[in-house]
């Protein structure tokens, strides 16, 4: 085989891996991977690293393959630390490459070096190298694919210098690799037998639903079992229709709370989550006196630290395909319907307010990326996602992640209007991404719930008995005019009737629009 540049041999592979749109803040180091860049290739450059690193994320998420990202050395690297985080906590697939300084000058501690490359981004990446020789830079891309795409999905990280794009190699073959796990059949017949013989089962669904495509699956084991559904704490994907009878509502991050809202259940079957993710120390048991608890995961680590019971590492659809699979379940009573909250009055202009003019007027391919912490309970109680993967938020509780994830979900779904609904701080994190979303001409809106502080924290803070609070005033911000500045029109909404005059022109408009809600 004739022998090509690394730079040659590495866009092959990229080619034939379907990862042909890159996200970068290119810099020195970085340049020479662009010589005679593709034609069919597209090159997505976001104003900080963060922002590079989120808008990837999301791409990733609604490809459902793995996402090129092209860092600076070191300090790069350092921006998108942040939201890398952000991605390993929601299992995203992404290739993170960044430049290194030329081999030759590296043992004089160049400008611009990374000292450590692949020990910077650890421990929030599967897998961390910089290639021995030049020659090895492309077979290293492969196989940084392949461990991305494996579940449970993740980032990985391959430094590259500078002078190796130009040096020859051999390309590396083709190759191929199918990861999906399906679990122990005799464990999983342990859990359908006790899930058919339980006098009362709860199901509490997460995020690897959505990943392991287990939507239609899950919705036929709740159906053919008559179990109530709850969705696990800050669960970052739609998991189960919010519109269904069997539809419980949403568990809250704290133990004493979740064992409360479980009731008088004798077996809790989690399904593609954790049991359970905790925002502040609790005390007690994890689950009600007497319940069994059961765990399906497609991440081995997380089935580690199950506090008690038994958990079945699988692909979420296998596993799931194999209960359905199980014995007749015994005869229950009736699910009883959850109260749905009442219709709120037209005044005052409130987050929930948002969330239910969002839910009227929204079209119906629309998509909800949503980054507003302390909106969070409002949304779910006046703004339900009913469709699959109709919902996308950050997994790690990190700002700065939903601005730019929206744009790349918007970018990698473009036959859906995606509504980015943004709470005032969460939306400083990254507000560059505007003129990203700007350039690229997406048709979607920005919602801003704007309350002028970082409300979350007052929340929480009455967790602690906190009467006051420092830093969290965000009084005097203008998004309308950092919008407009960056190439994206928008609409300051003060009043329920402005609301929904900007929400219906937003809506129906081409490219980008902003919508910033002033609310009390």
């Amino acid at each position: 085989m004739s022998e090509v540049t690394v730079r040659e041999a590495t866009i092959a592979v990229l080619d034939r891996l379907g990862m042909t749109t890159i996200f970068g803040n290119p810099g020195s180091t970085e340049l020479p991977m662009f010589r005679d860049f593709p034609e069919h290739f597209s090159y997505v450059l976001g104003l900080q690293e963060s922002v590079v690193l989120g808008m990837a994320d999301g791409y990733a998420q609604a490809t459902r393959n793995a996402a090129l990202v092209n860092l600076h050395s070191a300090a790069g690297v350092g921006h998108a630390l942040g939201n890398l985080f952000t991605a390993y906590k929601n299992q995203t697939p992404l290739v993170v490459t960044a430049g290194q300084q030329a081999r030759s000058i590296l043992p004089f501690e160049p400008f611009l070096f990374a000292e450590r490359p692949t020990e910077f981004p650890r421990p929030y990446v599967k897998w961390a190298v910089e290639p021995a020789r030049a020659q090895d830079v492309p077979g290293a891309i492969a196989r940084a694919y392949h461990i991305a795409m494996t579940p449970p999905c993740g980032p990985v990280f391959v430094s590259i210098p500078i002078d190796d794009w130009d040096q020859m190699c051999t390309p590396p073959a083709a190759t191929r690799m199918f990861a999906r796990t399906c679990g122990d059949a005799a464990a999983l017949g342990e859990v359908a037998d006790a899930l058919a013989h339980a006098r009362k089962p709860v199901f509490v669904v997460g995020a690897q639903i959505a990943l392991d495509d287990a939507w239609d699956a899950v919705i036929a084991l709740a159906e053919r079992h008559n179990a109530p559904v709850w969705v696990a704490p800050m669960n970052a994907r739609v998991s189960f229709p919010e519109d269904h009878p069997l539809f419980q509502g949403f568990l809250d991050a704290f133990r004493e709370r979740i064992v409360a809202a479980l009731g008088e259940t004798d077996l809790v079957l989690v399904l593609g989550g954790p049991a359970f993710t905790y925002h502040a120390e609790g005390f007690g048991p994890h689950v009600p006196d007497g319940a069994a608890l059961f765990q399906l995961t497609n991440d081995s680590s997380m089935a580690s630290w199950l506090p008690e019971g038994t958990a079945v590492v699988t692909d979420l659809k296998a596993g799931l395909t194999q209960l359905l699979a199980g014995p007749e379940p015994r005869m229950r009573p009736a699910v009883p319907a959850r109260a749905k909250p009442a219709a709120l009055p037209d005044m005052p202009l409130t987050d929930a307010m948002v969330m239910q003019r969002i839910a009227a007027l929204r079209p119906a391919n629309s998509v909800i990326v949503e980054e507003a912490a302390s909106s969070r309970g409002a949304m779910h109680d006046h703004l339900p996602i009913v469709a699959k993967d109709g919902f996308y938020t950050c997994a790690s509780g990190g700002l700065g992640h939903g601005l730019p994830a929206a744009i790349g979900v918007a970018l990698g779904r473009p036959d859906a209007h995606v509504i980015a609904l943004l709470g005032d701080g969460a939306t400083m994190y990254a507000v560059q991404g505007l003129w990203s979303a700007a350039k690229l001409g997406l048709n979607m809106t920005f919602v801003i719930v704007n309350n002028s502080r970082y409300e979350a924290l007052h929340v929480f803070g009455r967790h602690f008995g906190l009467q006051s609070l420092v830093g969290t005033d965000l009084s005097g911000l203008d998004f309308v005019a950092m919008a407009a500045a960056q190439g994206v029109a928008g609409v300051r909404a003060d009043s329920v009737e402005a609301l929904d005059a900007a929400l219906s022109a937003a809506f129906t408009s081409s490219g980008p629009r902003l919508v910033e809600v002033l609310v009390t």
